[in-house]
């Protein structure tokens, strides 16, 4: 039929695009719902002298000495990036799964991992510089515990932009891109589980509840973030942009601050340093996850309707 492969085309462009909007929007919905346990996370992985471990006492701890308000403290810099951030992953994802599906062969949890990791390192770097600046403004105004610290100025999103370019030069808007580019695992270990258990969850033709999505998302965000957790907390250093590290550039100098980061650690707070903040965290990621893939699999399930609805009216 004439025209067919462009129709084929523009549809899968459309559903590409709105598996990609409904990605964001359900990342912007969960990570609003727990953005305090963002903060808690982020101020125990970059504040070593900070020595309270349980989330509730954390977040009690701030919003005592710096109000209740403080715990959203970013919140703007924080959703602008994960929507970017999120619409970036789940178009590269699904477009890729969309040519893999046209392909030989059945999905497998390998082909899922290979998606994720292509789909991870397209998003990082594309995203990085706004995930450098949200970091800086999260943090910027907390009482921190380590006097070394330096409190950072900056007017929100385009002046941390533009003081970072002129003061500290345009690379440093990449900083922590390698361990970034390791965490790629991170999501795509989170989708391969993902993916994997919902395949297992609607064998049959069995109709995927909400409760369960809700639990495929947290299983699988569990897993993906303990295993890389240590490696997260390096990233967030590195973004802060605080850390000085040895002095050397490229791929060498980045997997020698990683190492000497992760080692002053362990030699500082043993194994388990390295996992400071992981309850916050696993808190955060987890429900977050959760809640992502419940509005995700929702909105995309809705959208889809309609269209069907428009095409049969159109017939």
């Amino acid at each position: 039929m004439p025209g067919s492969g462009g129709l084929a085309d523009g549809l899968l462009s459309y559903e590409t695009l709105v598996h990609a909007v409904a990605g964001a929007m359900g990342s912007v919905t969960a990570m609003t719902v727990f953005f305090p346990l963002d903060t808690a996370k982020s101020r125990l992985q970059v504040d070593e002298k900070r020595t309270s471990n349980s989330t509730h006492v954390i977040l009690a701890e701030i919003a005592k000495e710096e109000g209740l308000q403080s715990l959203y403290r970013g919140w703007l810099p924080v959703i602008s990036s994960l929507c970017c951030s999120n619409f970036v992953y789940f178009y590269t994802f699904n477009t890729l799964k969309k040519l893999a599906a046209s392909g030989p062969g059945k999905s497998r949890p390998a082909k899922d991992l290979l998606m994720g990791v292509v789909s991870g390192m397209v998003n990082v770097i594309l995203t990085t510089p706004m995930w450098v600046v949200n970091t800086r403004l999260k943090l910027q105004g907390a009482k921190f515990r380590d006097e070394d610290l330096q409190q950072t100025h900056y007017r929100g999103i385009f002046d941390a932009f533009s003081q970072i370019v002129a003061n500290e030069g345009v690379a440093m808007l990449w900083n922590g891109t390698l361990p970034s580019l390791i965490l790629v695992l991170n999501p795509a270990v989170q989708f391969m589980f993902y993916e994997a258990m919902k395949r297992k969850a609607a064998e049959g033709g069995k109709k995927i509840s909400s409760a369960e999505i809700f639990l495929i998302g947290a299983v699988a965000k569990a897993v993906a973030t303990t295993a890389t957790y240590p490696l997260q907390t390096v990233q967030a250093i590195l973004r802060f942009g605080q850390y000085k590290g040895d002095g050397k550039g490229g791929v060498i100098g980045g997997l020698s601050n990683i190492f000497s980061l992760l080692m002053d650690r362990i030699k500082r707070y043993g194994v388990l340093g390295l996992y400071k903040g992981l309850e916050a965290k696993l808190l955060q990621t987890v429900l977050t996850a959760a809640l992502m893939f419940v509005v995700y699999e929702k909105i995309t399930a809705a959208t889809f309707k309609v269209m069907r609805l428009n095409q049969k009216l159109k017939r």
